[in-house]
Order: structure tokens, then sequence, then C-alpha cells
């Protein structure tokens, strides 16, 4: 008899179960294998039913919109769930918003502007979506969700919400305490009151400094190495001659060194490559060994894990 294949042995749901699905697709790099089952859910009971009843072995990769993501090209194994539109939810309690995990950054910093919110014009330039800034601690620009995060929910490998403090998440520069199989749902941010047309102005000196600084509109993952303490990556890259190095189909940015590109034939692997020969070179000419701040998941093409 033949061994029945992982989407067969799922329970039903009311989103979407479907097996081998590419994931190229659903990272800015645009490269990577194909997820062995991908669960797009109708809604968080949708989300918190599936986790409650699937086999406990079965292993689940949560994504969103794959800004800071690197899919290695053997794909990944098990579920993975990918938090979009249907959990994307943004209710505006006095100042504070609550915003669902699949909502994007910029479009909570737009809300907020609009609902005359300051303390989240940050979002506008940190492209992904709230469960993964939440995940990472996401920063920029003199903002971080540790200053403006009043609580989150979290559903448990069983499929039970959690709502956890900000102050308990113990926040850290792009890190967070959370067990890394519990999946954030939802966010409560604390704003302040400010007028919009000074939020906006302050929104629009974020996007200008962004275009000027930054590789735009090119398959990047966005800032590909964590600053070490007390110093800027992209000034170390630089200073080890890396700007511009190429590997296969990838390059470090000339515009951002601390930016990876795919122009356009790239595998993760020539992106992984990439990543630890400017690790190594920086390694050998400062002494300082560079943190990965984009996420990697999934297998190699051999099938090896990494």
């Amino acid at each position: 008899m033949s061994r029945l294949r992982l989407i067969d042995r799922l329970p039903p749901v009311r989103g979407s179960l479907t097996a081998e699905v590419p994931l190229a697709s659903y990272s800015w790099f645009r490269v990577g294998g194909p997820a062995e089952v991908l669960f797009e859910p109708a809604d968080r009971d949708d989300l918190l039913a599936f986790l409650s009843a699937k086999p406990a072995t079965v292993p689940v990769t949560v994504i969103g919109v794959g800004s800071n993501l690197l899919i290695r090209d053997g794909g990944v194994p098990g579920v993975v769930v990918r938090l979009g539109r249907n959990l994307a939810g943004i209710v505006q309690e006095g100042c504070v918003l609550r915003v669902g995990a699949g909502a994007i950054d910029p479009a909570v910093a737009a809300f907020a502007r609009d609902a005359g919110l300051a303390g989240m014009e940050f979002l506008s330039g940190v492209p992904g979506s709230i469960g993964g800034a939440l995940r990472m601690n996401a920063g920029a620009y003199g903002g971080d969700m540790e200053s403006i995060t009043l609580a989150a929910t979290l559903a448990d490998t069983e499929g039970r919400l959690h709502r956890v403090k900000g102050t308990d998440l113990r926040f850290s520069y792009r890190h967070c305490v959370v067990a890394e199989d519990w999946i954030f749902v939802e966010a409560e941010l604390a704003g302040r009151p400010d007028r919009s047309d000074l939020i906006a102005e302050r929104m629009a000196l974020i996007r200008i400094n962004r275009e000027e600084s930054q590789p735009m509109r090119t398959r990047t993952g966005g800032s590909t190495f964590a600053n070490p303490p007390g110093q800027q990556a992209w000034r170390l890259i630089d200073a080890a001659g890396c700007r511009g190095l190429v590997v296969g189909g990838a390059q470090v940015s000339e515009k951002h060194c601390n930016f990876l590109i795919n122009l356009g034939t790239a595998s993760a692997a020539d992106i992984e490559s990439l990543g630890e020969q400017v690790r190594t070179r920086v390694l050998a000419s400062t002494g300082v060994a560079l943190a990965w701040e984009i996420r990697r998941i999934g297998v190699g093409t051999a099938g090896e894990r990494r």
C-alpha cells in the first residue's frame, strides 16, 4: 500500500490546502523551492482549528509577505502557513490599533496617519507584515515594535490563544522571547494623537530616505545582516571590499551593501553563498561575525537541512 501524502493526512479547513506549491513567487527574492503543503487560512478560527487537529509530528512554518525571507531551493517540508489578507484586519479603539498579523506594515502606518495617531510612521519604511515585525522587533527611522506594542495575541502549537503583554515579549534588537513554534495572530499597537498632515510629512521623509539610500524595485530581501553592537553592518561590508561582489546570479548591492540582490538568474543557493562569503570576508578583515537578519527556511536541493 502506498504511503499517504501529507495533504491527505491533514484535517479539513475552510481556507485552502494545496500540495507542492512553488514558493518563489511568495518571496521578494523570487527564489526557492515548493512548500510540501501550503495552507492559507480563511480566518483566525480556521488557523486555530487546523493547529488543534493536525498530526503533532507535522512541522509548521509561517510566512507573511516574504520580504525578509530566503526560501532554499529544495523547498519547505511540512505545512507552510501563509498569513495574508484574511488575517490583516485593522480596528481602531481610541489611541490603540488592533491589527491582524497579516496586515502589511506600510498599510498600518497609513491607517494610523488617517486616524491621527503618531508613533507608527516608521512602519511605512519597513517592508513586511506585522507578524514578522513582532517576531524580529522590526525597527527603522527612530521607531521599533517595542515602542508601540501594548500586547500581542499568539497561537500555540495546539491552537490555543495567549494574550501576552508587550513587556513580557522582552523585545531586544531584532528579537523577542516568543517560542519559534508559536504564531503571532494579532497585535495591540499604541499611538498618540497628532495631526494627520504632520504625520504624513514625516512618512514622506521616510519614503525619500529609503528611495535615496536603498535599492528599490529590485529582487532583494531587505537588510541582510543585523548591525553589530555600536557598528553598522553596511560599513563593515564595504570596508571588507564586498560592495558589488557577485556569486552566480546574486550580487551585493552597489547602492547599499547590506542588501543582496537577485540579478534575475540567482538561485537561493547563490544568495546564501554570497551572504556567507560576505560574512567570511568581514570576519577576516574586521574580526566581527555578522549575524543573518534575513530568515532562511527550507532545505537545499540535495535535501539536507541547513
